[in-house]
């Protein structure tokens, strides 16, 4: 076999239709596309029209809400920041907050803060700052002779 005798199989290509070329084509005037209108049209889908019936998105009742005011913050584990500074990536020794982070390539993108958690093990002794941890991260970060700084929780006003 050559490279200038391979050649597709027959029936493997179809020629296109010539759309629209006169009635004795028999695919003119409406080039196949039944009447004329707004399906007719090219670029027309009318998406969630079930022909007058009642659209399945209008039969479901609406259900939930979605809160505008909530956090989303970027979930490390204690045993994935103990892994990169195996690595080398972080340093034990400086502050490791959300920035820090970015910069070793453990986290994407900065979010509203950062939350610890405690899966996997942590062997050096780090000083973390985060806007929240499970008590299984604090205890394995204190456990190891670390730091873990959280923010102060918003005192409740005294009803009187």
């Amino acid at each position: 076999m050559k490279l200038n005798e391979i050649s597709d199989l027959p029936g493997a290509t179809h020629s296109r239709k010539r759309l629209g070329r006169g009635i004795g084509s028999g695919s003119g005037k409406t080039a196949g596309r039944g009447v004329k209108g707004q399906k007719s049209r090219s670029g027309v889908a009318i998406n969630g029209f079930e022909g007058g019936q009642m659209p399945l998105y209008r039969r479901l009742p609406k259900r939930g809400f979605v809160n505008i005011f909530a956090k989303d913050f970027n979930i490390v584990s204690v045993g994935r920041i103990q892994q990169a500074i195996d690595a080398g990536k972080l340093d034990a020794k400086a502050t490791i907050d959300v920035e820090a982070l970015k910069a070793a390539g453990v986290l994407r993108r900065v979010k509203d803060g950062l939350r610890v958690l405690g899966d996997g093990e942590l062997t050096a002794k780090v000083a973390l700052v985060a806007n929240g941890a499970s008590k299984s991260a604090v205890e394995k970060v204190e456990k190891a002779g670390g730091s873990l700084t959280l923010p102060a929780a918003p005192v409740a006003e005294a009803e009187a």
